[in-house]
This record gives C-alpha cells, structure tokens and sequence, in this order.
C-alpha cells in the first residue's frame, strides 16, 4: 500500500496527539506517532522502520545544525533563569512587583504586555516572559496554566505581526523569487485576525475575569492556594541569597540579553558587513543569532554577579548544570516533535496538502481564504510547526493569486496561511512554541494544551468568520471589525454563561 503523498502521511502526528490528550504523557505519545511513521515509511518492514526512525529521524534531527543551535539557547536562556533565582534577582522582582501590581488582573495585564514588548523571536518570548513574570502571578495566585496560555498567546502570535523578527524573515524567505518578502509581510499584517483577535481575547477575558473550559478549574483552584491542580507540587524557592538580590539582578540582565540577541540576529543577517538593518534581519538565522545573543549575556550576568558579590563564581558554576537540568524536558519533547516531522516529511505531508489546496482554487474563489486558514491550522495543527506550513502553503496560494496580477485575495490568503499556521501552532501539543510556553511557566505540558485549546479554538471560529467576510469585501478594516464584534459577542456569551454556571452551582 504506497502511503506516500496520501492522507496517510498526516496520521502518525495525529496518533500522537491523540495519544497525548488522552493519556496525559507525552514522551510515550510522541514516540508511538513517530514509530507508527516509521512503519507506514518502511511499508512495515520493521528493520526498515527501526532504521528510519532513528537514523534518519531522531539522529538526524538531533544532527540538524538550526535544531542544535535552539537546544544550544535553551540551555543557556535555563542558566541565565538559575543565576538569577539563585542570586535572588526573581525573588526582589517579585516582590517590586507585589508592592506595585496589586490584583490579579493587573499581573495577567502586566504579563500581557511584556509578550508584546519582547516580539523578536517566539523561543526567546516564551522563555523571558516566564521567568520574570512567574513570581509575580505565583504572588497573584493565577494558575500556571493561565500563565503559560498568556505566554503562548503573546509568543507566535506577536511575532507574526512584528516586522522585526524571525518570523518575519521566516516568512520573507519563502516568498516567491523576485518578490521582496518583508513587503508581502507588512501587506498581510492587517489581514493576520487570528493574531490580532487573539490578543483582543486575551485582553477580554482578563478584564472581565472570564474562564472556560478546563482553564476554569485551574484559575479556582489557584484562588484556594494551589496553582497547579496537580498534587504534591509546590513552587520551589531558592533562598541561598535572600535579602541580597536586587530588582537590578533580574531586570539588568534581561535587558542584555533582549539586546545581544538583536544583535546577534542582525549580526548573523550580515549588519556588520554592511547589509541594511531590514535586510540583516530578513537574512538573519535565528539559531546562531539566539545563540550569540544568549552567550553573552549569560557571561555578562555571571561577570556582573561576581562583582557585585552577591553570588561566588563556584555557586555560578554550579548553575550551569541546574540550567542544564531545568531544560531537559523541553529538550526531550522538541526532540521527539522534530524526529516526528521528519516522519511526515518523508510520507509526503506536504504534496497531500499542496494537491488539496490546489484542487479547492478552482471554484469558490472568495472563500478561498477560510479555505486556506482552516487547511493551514489543520497542517500546523497535524505537523507542530508554523514555519514548515509557510514553506507548503505560501508559495500554493500566491500561484492561485500572482502579486503583479494584484488581486486583492493574493495578500489575504497569504495573512491566512499565516494566521492558521499560527493557529495550528498555538494548539498542537507537539509544536515548539507550545512546548517552549508549558517550559517558561514551569506548567505541566498536557496541562497547558488541554486548558488552552478551548481559547484557541474560539478564537480561530472568530478568525475564520473573518476571513469568509475578508473573502468578499477585500477590506482589512471592515473584516476586522466585524471579527471584533464577533469576538466581544462571544466573551460577553461566556461571561454570562460563566456567571450563570457558578450561581448554579452556589445555589446547589
């Protein structure tokens, strides 16, 4: 049975993901989808599919210089967090914070707004945002799992409105030969709804302190104490050197490593040999960038806490390993998630999609961009990457809609490939950002898939209502209105119906 190019090739990821939301355990799901890929690949020849799956998908992904280069990052950004619990910087931030974010709304707000500042890479995002906004909601008693839905949500879906990022330049590279890509990127950014309405809702929910869907049970229970819904876990503390951290000893470290891995971005872009600004980012590999940029600054915080004195250089070592450790999770999971891309990869995931995307353009060309955001999120969604679903989708789309013939429907279905990648991104259990997210809160991971796909999933029911009125009156502003609206309706919904749940259940 040749399984190649076939919607057989989506099925181990979904065997995976299935798995994992009902077991609860994603190592072992992760590795059935990728053995179940092996087996289609090697027509179930099981030396065959041995071979496959650990040659030429786990070694290989492991080998891959950009994969290693985010391992690489994660283990420095997991030092950089133990130097600065160790040396008290989160405990004083954390207690500035108290002293200056009073309620709980004002903390997810605060947790909001910082995603948004930090847009330069979806790794990077996830990461910083955890670990300086943990003590401030641990303080505020919101869930982890609300943490890592905020931290998720500001991550991919910023970056994916931000000119200067990785994700522009991702997106800028598989434009079309001749095309300047960064253009065709600010075009769509009116047209990205799933990210903007995403924040809308974000914004919505924690104002009107509305919660949903398993989401709901964690944010009670962390006003009972626990915020974690998971027995016999506790928030670890380091007080090795209380009362000596400074605000100082987590905000100034952080800065510099915003700063060196811009630099480093742009440096891997060619800046310093004389490429543009726009042009160094649009050219810049994420990998080496974040690598540099993270070096750096953990050699700068070790250097600035031994100065300063509050943390012995023995002590600063010994964060190496405990960054090490704190990481290695994350580490397993993107690991076995990237081993199982191979496996779609090599059954041909990308020629299915491009023949059905390519067979719907025909007819129904003003829904053609609800068409591709719903292909787009289900492709992210099966596969657990935005990037790769850039690389099968854009190129189809713009060969629907040539940019010189320029129909409006070009750009849009373009921002709809995006926003769905986005999409699929933010609820697939196996994608890196949402790896990366469970890691920055110190969530348990299926916890955070499970409590955020009902927030992602709405989001994308209002996003794909806009994209079927985009399809027809070709306005950024009128769709995005409406998609407004829409999303207002449905938290407003939610909040009554939330409202009406726990009076129920008061009077019970």
């Amino acid at each position: 049975m040749d399984m190649y190019g076939t919607f057989w090739a989506l099925v181990p990821p979904l065997v995976a993901i299935i798995l994992a939301l009902i077991t609860k355990e994603v190592y072992s799901s992760l590795f059935i989808g990728i053995i179940v890929g092996g087996l289609f690949y090697a027509g179930f020849n099981l030396e065959v599919a041995m071979n496959h799956v650990f040659s030429d998908g786990l070694i290989a992904s492991l080998a891959d210089t950009y994969n290693v280069g985010i391992i690489v990052f994660l283990v420095f950004l997991g030092i950089i967090v133990s130097l600065m619990n160790k040396a008290g910087g989160s405990e004083a931030f954390g207690d500035w914070a108290a002293s200056h974010i009073k309620t709980r709304v004002g903390a997810q707000l605060a947790t909001i707004l910082l995603g948004c500042l930090i847009f330069i890479d979806d790794y990077f995002n996830c990461l910083t945002v955890g670990s300086v906004m943990r003590p401030v909601t641990d303080r505020h008693q919101v869930s982890r799992a609300k943490l890592a839905y905020l931290i998720d949500a500001t991550a991919a879906p910023i970056c994916i409105i931000a000119p200067v990022s990785s994700w522009a330049a991702a997106v800028s590279a598989f434009a079309p030969e001749g095309t300047n890509g960064l253009v065709l990127f600010v075009k769509a950014i009116p047209y990205n709804y799933y990210a903007i309405l995403t924040i809308v809702m974000m914004v919505g929910l924690t104002i009107t302190k509305v919660d949903f869907g398993p989401m709901a049970i964690h944010e009670k229970n962390a006003l009972n104490g626990d915020i974690f819904t998971i027995k016999k876990r506790t928030v670890e503390k380091d007080n090795s050197s209380k009362g000596k951290g400074k605000v100082v000893d987590l905000v100034l470290p952080v800065v510099i490593l915003i700063v060196t891995c811009v630099l480093g971005m742009i440096y891997s872009g060619g800046f310093f040999s004389g490429e543009t600004f726009i042009d160094a980012f649009a050219n810049s590999d994420a990998s080496v960038g974040l690598v540099l940029g993270s070096f750096f600054a953990m050699a700068f915080t070790i250097l600035f806490y031994s100065i300063r004195r509050i943390l012995p250089f023995r002590d600063c070592m010994n964060c190496v390993a405990d960054g090490f450790t704190a990481m290695v999770p994350a580490i397993c999971i993107l690991a076995l998630a990237w081993t199982l891309k191979g496996m779609t990869d090599s059954l041909g995931a990308k020629e299915f999609v491009a023949g059905v995307v390519e067979s719907s353009a025909g007819s129904l060309l003003n829904i053609l961009p609800a068409i591709v955001f719903l292909i787009a999120c289900f492709l992210a969604f099966a596969t657990g990457t935005s990037w790769g679903t850039f690389g099968i989708l854009i190129p189809i789309c713009l060969q629907v809609f040539p940019l010189e013939s320029g129909n409006p429907l070009a750009v849009i279905c373009v921002s709809a490939c995006m926003a769905g990648a986005v999409c699929g991104d933010h609820c697939s259990p196996i994608s890196d950002t949402t790896i990366m997210s469970s890691a920055g809160a110190q969530c348990d991971h299926i916890v955070h898939v499970s409590t955020q796909l009902p927030y992602a999933v709405t989001a994308a029911a209002v996003s794909f209502v806009a994209y079927l009125v985009a399809g027809f009156v070709t306005n950024a502003a009128v769709s995005l209105i409406i998609g407004i609206i829409v999303m207002v309706c449905a938290i407003m919904f939610m909040k009554y119906s939330f409202n009406s749940d726990k009076k129920a259940g008061e009077n019970t």
